[in-house]
C-alpha cells in the first residue's frame, strides 16, 4: 500500500509528486553543486539561476507583460492586506472592497487601519454562499483601487467573471487559493497577490505581481521593507528570501507547463470538481453550500443532515484514507480542497464514499 493518502487539506496543501521528488534531491545536492538548496547563499550563482528561472516560467505561464514586476515575498496574504493599502491608498483617498468571505473581511479590516474603505458589494446576507452580481456592486467616486478575493476557501465560492471595475481604476486581487488554476489576463490588474501554500508551493513565500508604475505611489516615509519598489529594484533579493520556497515554486511552474499550461490545468480542475459536485447533487443525504453559479473549483463545501452524520462521514473518510475533509471551524460541514496538484483519483474516491455512505 502506498505511504501517501489523499490530502484534501485547504492549505498547506498537496504538491505534485514530481516536485516533491525534485525537492528531495535538491535538499541534498542542488544541480550537482555538492550543496543542498537549503544551504546555498541567496547571492550565489546556483540560487540566482533558481530565482531567475522561477520568474521566467511565471511570466511565460501567465503571459505577464514587461511593465509588471514578479516578486517573491514573505508574510503571506495577511501582510499584503496591509502592505497594499500602505502603498496604494493615499491620504484622503478611498479604497473599494467587495466582501465575499472571511479573507475579504480581514483585508477590509487591515485597510481600515490605514485609510477610508468603502464596501462596494457583499454576500454576507447569505453566509457568503454566492458571488454578488454586477448590479449589486456600487463603487465609490474615484476609488484609489478596487479589491476582491477571487476564491473563497471557507464558503466554497469563486468568481467566474471579471470584476466590473470602474475604468482606469487599478484592480487588486487576492488570488491566494486559485492562483494559476486557470488562465488569467494580468493586464487587467494593477496587483495580484497569493500565498503559495495552496496552488504554488509550500508556506512561507508569497507571489506578488504588480504593475511597476503603481509601486511609485508609495510615500517615502514607509519602512523600506514595506515598499514594493524596494523589492522591485532588488529583484526580490533586498534581504534573504525564502530560498527553499522559491525553489519549490519554480518546480511547480515547470510542472504546470508540463500539464499544458494554465489552459490545460483549468480543464483538469473542471473535470475533477465535476466528479465531486455530481456526487453531492445525486446524494439524498448531502447538499452543497454554494450557489451553483458561484461554486469554487478549488474548495467544494457540503453539509449532511446533521452534525452527527457529518462526524460519522468524516470518520468513514479517515478510514478510507481521505484526509483533511473537515470544514472550516467557523462553518462546520465538509470541505474538499482539490487544488491543481490534487489527483483525479482522489476525487473519484470521495465521490464513491459520498454515494455509498449510509
Amino acid at each position: 500500500m502506498s505511504e501517501r493518502i489523499f490530502n484534501f487539506s485547504a492549505g498547506p496543501a498537496v504538491l505534485p509528486e514530481s516536485v516533491l521528488r525534485a525537492a528531495q534531491e535538491a535538499i541534498w545536492n542542488l544541480a550537482d553543486s555538492g550543496i543542498g538548496v537549503l544551504e546555498h547563499s541567496h547571492r550565489g550563482p546556483e540560487f540566482t539561476k533558481v530565482i531567475e528561472e522561477a520568474e521566467a516560467n511565471c511570466r511565460e505561464l501567465a503571459s505577464i507583460p514587461d511593465d509588471y514586476a514578479v516578486l517573491f515575498l514573505q508574510g503571506g496574504a495577511s501582510l499584503q492586506f496591509a502592505m497594499l493599502a500602505m502603498n496604494l491608498l493615499p491620504s484622503g483617498a478611498t479604497a473599494d472592497y467587495v466582501n465575499t468571505g472571511s479573507w475579504s473581511k480581514k483585508a477590509i479590516a487591515e485597510a481600515k487601519k490605514l485609510g477610508t474603505v468603502h464596501v462596494a458589494g457583499t454576500s454576507e446576507d447569505e453566509g457568503f454562499g454566492y458571488i454578488p452580481g454586477n448590479d449589486a456592486i456600487r463603487w465609490s467616486n474615484a476609488p484609489a483601487y478596487v479589491h476582491y478575493t477571487s476564491n473563497n476557501t471557507i464558503a466554497g465560492t469563486q468568481w467566474h467573471r471579471d470584476l466590473p471595475a470602474p475604468s482606469a481604476v487599478p484592480v487588486v486581487c487576492d488570488a491566494s487559493s486559485d492562483i494559476f488554476s486557470r488562465p488569467i489576463d494580468v493586464s487587467k490588474y494593477g496587483l495580484i497577490y497569493a500565498g503559495a501554500q495552496k496552488n504554488l508551493g509550500p508556506s512561507g513565500v508569497t507571489l506578488v505581481i504588480i504593475r511597476k508604475d503603481l509601486a511609485e505611489r508609495a510615500p517615502d516615509t514607509l519602512p523600506t521593507m514595506l515598499q514594493y519598489r524596494t523589492h522591485i529594484k532588488e529583484g526580490s533579493l533586498f534581504n534573504t528570501p525564502p530560498t527553499f520556497g522559491v525553489f519549490m515554486i519554480g518546480e511547480v511552474f515547470k510542472w504546470l507547463k508540463s500539464q499544458g499550461g494554465l489552459a490545460g490545468v483549468q480543464k483538469h480542475n473542471e473535470a475533477k470538481a465535476k466528479i465531486i459536485y455530481d456526487a453531492v447533487e445525486a446524494s439524498p443525504m448531502f447538499r452543497g453550500t454554494a450557489r451553483p453559479d458561484s461554486r469554487s473549483l478549488m474548495n467544494i463545501c457540503f453539509r449532511g443532515p446533521d452534525e452527527d452524520t457529518e462526524k460519522r462521514f468524516l470518520a468513514a473518510a479517515k478510514e478510507a484514507r481521505l484526509s483533511g475533509l473537515k470544514g472550516h471551524r467557523s462553518v462546520g460541514g465538509m470541505r474538499a480542497s482539490i487544488y491543481n496538484a490534487f489527483p483525479a483519483a482522489g476525487c473519484t474516491a470521495l465521490a464513491n464514499l459520498i454515494a455509498s455512505f449510509r
